[in-house]
């Protein structure tokens, strides 16, 4: 039975991760692998003067939206149902509480100083708006470290358990195949695809990339490891021994070796200095008393002129009319409200499924940082929460924010079901796989399971109801109703979604403005 790109990629994310999903959403020409920079709106500073347009959500999607939306002269209310704005662009600090659907409320115990974002992390150099808007409020960044060679990969089923060091896994398995490609051109495998000049060339250039030795074979490099580093005196270098290629094959180490290749993931990422948070509260400073908290929508329906939104306020129930609205509420919270969209929103909103990816950060003095000189980046396991993801920021400073497990909730079988507790001994054992003995040295974690999240009830959309067909419909407006959100995008689960998505929506309104100068009267 043929099966939908959409159900193809979600089977390659629930395999492989959503690196695995990204990457392969970029192959099929579904996400663009280079940075494009953001259309400008084509509309005058004074286009939108004497329209109102309501902003449903105070996520990212929504603060572009009323940002830029006042920017052109609309007079804006924008409604969050928290007492924060972000959204999912949420920093955890000390004294921050993790408020579950159910009830269950964590509270954060750092030291001061350590943070961890609870929500997106990076901003690949790609996303262009992103980085436009943070130089545009005053946001500072600092480089975000995803990668090291340092960085370990383990698999319980290869190498007696035992982690191996990304350089390792990389330059050994680069060895081998040269050396393999080599011995193919030499015994004229390839005489067919090259020419006698080619295949001089090719066999030079292996004996670099390898590299390989005189006679053509991989037989170890500094570039995989030093057993002993060179000194003073005597001491010379020694390098590691390789791995043997059955091994790294065995240990299927792929994910964990190229998931920085993907575009959005390539040196260099970026991040604001103290929290990724420090972005939507530029926005949120910016925009002043444009922002209604502790204001949930109640019900949203349409007008003769526009549109009607309820939402309660201090324990009273209010209501304000607009010709426009731009909702960038979470589907799993917008398929709750009241309401009157038309039945093809309907479907793709209410049939919706969400995904549900999780963070697991721990307290802990930065053994990662003195016992195995990794300094940022990723670690990875393969059986258990993961990646290990370590802090930064704050190098060298006592104790640091280390994550252990950042993945759906369905890559862990029964995780769902599991207590709190049972989710932080499974963390806890990932540690320990990555750097034994260490396990014992983590403490106040706090598990950030985004389905559980009031306000949101899931990390990002995993398929829209109708599939591709649903997206379609959700990208155009319903009358007078936009959305906006990374949903509305193919960029999902990133601010730079959500963001070129608020532009698009400000663009249509304000095209809809310009066609028809009555509409805000």
């Amino acid at each position: 039975m043929p099966i939908s790109r959409r159900d193809f990629l979600m089977r390659v994310g629930q395999a492989g991760g959503y690196t695995a999903a990204f990457t392969t959403m970029q192959s099929l020409g579904l996400i663009p692998m280079k940075a494009v920079l953001a259309e400008p709106i084509n509309a005058s500073s004074t286009v939108g003067k004497g329209t109102k347009v309501v902003v449903l959500g105070g996520g990212i999607g929504g603060l572009v939206s009323a940002y830029e939306l006042r920017k052109h002269g609309y007079d804006v209310t924008l409604l969050e149902a928290r007492e924060r704005p972000g959204g999912r662009n949420w920093t955890g600090r000390n004294g921050t509480k993790v408020e579950f659907i159910d009830g269950t409320t964590q509270t954060i115990a750092w030291e001061e100083g350590n943070y961890q974002n609870l929500g997106p992390a990076r901003l690949p150099s790609t996303h262009v708006t992103m980085l436009g808007y943070a130089r545009e409020l005053g946001v500072p960044l600092e480089v975000e470290i995803n990668t090291t060679r340092s960085s370990l990969l383990q698999n319980d089923k290869a190498n007696g358990g035992k982690p191996v060091p990304q350089r390792k896994a990389i330059n050994d398995t680069r060895g081998h195949v040269s050396e393999l490609l080599a011995k193919c051109i030499k015994q004229g495998a390839l005489d067919s695809a090259l020419t006698p000049e080619d295949r001089t060339r090719m066999a030079d250039f292996l004996g670099v990339y390898g590299p390989l030795d005189k006679t053509g074979a991989y037989v170890g490099s500094e570039r995989a490891g030093i057993k002993v580093y060179p000194g003073a005196g005597k001491q010379v270098e020694v390098d590691e021994v390789p791995l043997d290629m059955h091994t790294l094959l065995d240990a299927d180490f792929w994910n964990g070796i190229l998931y920085e290749e993907v575009s959005d993931w390539q040196a260099t990422m970026m991040q604001p200095v103290g929290g990724m948070d420090q972005i939507p509260y530029a926005f949120a400073k910016s925009l002043g008393p444009i922002i209604h908290y502790n204001s949930p929508v109640t019900e949203i329906r349409k007008t003769a002129t526009g549109v009607r939104i309820s939402y309660t306020q201090g324990g009273h129930s209010k209501q304000i009319e607009a010709p426009f609205c731009v909702s960038a509420l979470p589907f799993s919270m917008l398929k709750k409200i009241p309401n009157d969209l038309s039945a093809p929103y309907k479907n793709a909103i209410d049939n919706c499924t969400m995904g549900a990816s999780f963070k697991i950060p721990w307290e802990a003095p930065r053994f990662w940082e003195t016992d195995y000189n990794i300094y940022g980046g990723l670690s990875f396991v393969s059986q258990g929460p993961s990646p290990i993801w370590y802090p930064s920021s704050r190098l060298n400073h006592p104790t640091g924010i280390v994550v252990s497990g950042y993945m759906d909730e369905v890559q862990v079988p029964g995780f769902s079901d599991w207590t709190n507790e049972q989710r932080f001994a499974a963390s806890r054992a990932s540690i320990e796989k990555i750097h034994p003995g260490h396990g014992k040295d983590l403490k106040n974690p706090i598990f950030c399971g985004w389905k559980h999240v009031k306000w949101n009830e899931g990390s990002w959309i995993a398929e829209y109801g109708g599939g591709e067909a649903g997206y379609d419909t959700v990208i155009e407006p319903d009358g007078p109703i936009y959305l906006a959100g990374d949903t509305i995008s193919h960029l999902v689960g990133w601010q730079e979604g959500a963001a070129l998505s608020a532009r698009r929506a400000v663009s249509l309104i304000s095209d809809k403005v310009k066609a028809s100068p009555a509409a805000g009267a």
